[in-house]
């Protein structure tokens, strides 16, 4: 790639590529997130591919290569790395990199007196602060970046070792790519498109930017299969894999569905064995024309 991911520090912002085998190391929720960004920006395609994309990547298009980005290594706190996952879109995004192997993120016990980047020839802690400038002045809303301060060959090699010991993180949530592929293999591209547009919709003004949480993305993706007719078993185990739950899960998002008189299941005579379950939408579900209207009909299921 000509370009690759860029941390928003000051003076300058930093290529991961130009540091040997980084390492980044207590970042805050926010500074983790601009890992996840810069990534993102580098590679868009893959790290957020939108339906377009994961369509194309169905009828044969190989889909991008991540082989020329960089890989990190980060050592966060585990409140920091459920903070900056919160969501699905957010946590998506971690979840390609993660399944990647570019981004190894492992749980760090004890927290540092500051985050530290630090690769074989130099390292460095960071300071978080606000860049002045026209843009601030005009009220528009200030760039976040991390100065760097001092310069320590050392730093790599004194956390290699708490690294090596540390647990990796348990993301849950599964990336863009997975849970298309799950959906699309198990029903068809139509609900896969259907179910990510579901888990894109935003209609919620407190969290308008990292997506449903773990509960309400499997309450929303099992909604869509309902509305678009899916069989029962095809659907749990298309929800099982896309990375969303076991089936046992989404047992319970059905009894939810069904007590809110949203879903309902209509049984198929089959020319051999039992009856197939087919699920079918009802109320506000059956009569959602629009994504936005698909969330906000099963909104409050899982409260």
């Amino acid at each position: 790639m000509a370009t690759g991911p860029a941390l928003p520090l000051a003076p300058e912002p930093i290529p991961l590529g130009a540091l040997s085998d980084p390492i980044l190391v207590d970042p805050a929720p926010r500074l983790l997130g601009a890992v996840v960004e810069a990534y993102r920006e580098a590679a868009p395609e893959f790290v957020a591919p939108s339906v377009a994309d994961l369509a194309g990547a169905a009828d044969g298009d190989r889909g991008p290569d991540p082989s020329g980005l960089p890989t990190l290594r980060v050592l966060a706190g585990e409140r920091a790395s459920d903070a900056a996952t919160a969501g699905f879109r957010a946590a998506s995004r971690l979840a390609a990199l993660l399944d990647a192997d570019l981004v190894d993120l492992r749980t760090l016990d004890v927290p540092q007196p500051n985050p530290v980047l630090a690769g074989e020839e130099t390292g460095f802690a960071l300071i978080e602060g606000v860049d002045g400038g026209e843009g601030e002045r005009d009220g528009a809303r200030p760039t976040r970046r991390w100065h760097r301060v001092g310069a320590d060959a050392s730093l790599r090699e004194r956390y290699a070792s708490t690294f090596a010991d540390a647990e990796r993180y348990r993301l849950r949530t599964p990336s863009r790519r997975r849970a298309y592929e799950g959906f699309a293999a198990r029903c068809d591209e139509a609900v896969a498109a259907a179910v990510l547009r579901a888990l894109d919709a935003e209609v919620d003004a407190d969290s308008p930017g990292v997506g449903p949480e773990p509960e309400a993305t499997r309450v929303r993706a099992y909604a869509v299969g309902a509305r678009e007719g899916v069989s029962d078993h095809a659907l749990r185990r298309a929800c099982e894999d896309a990375g969303l739950g076991s089936p046992s899960t989404f047992t319970r998002i059905k009894r939810l569905l069904r007590e809110a008189d949203l879903i309902e299941t209509v049984s198929e005579p089959q020319p051999v064995g039992r009856p197939r379950e087919r699920l079918a939408a009802r109320g506000a579900l059956e009569s959602a024309e629009t994504p936005a209207e698909t969330v906000a009909a099963v909104r409050g299921v899982t409260e």
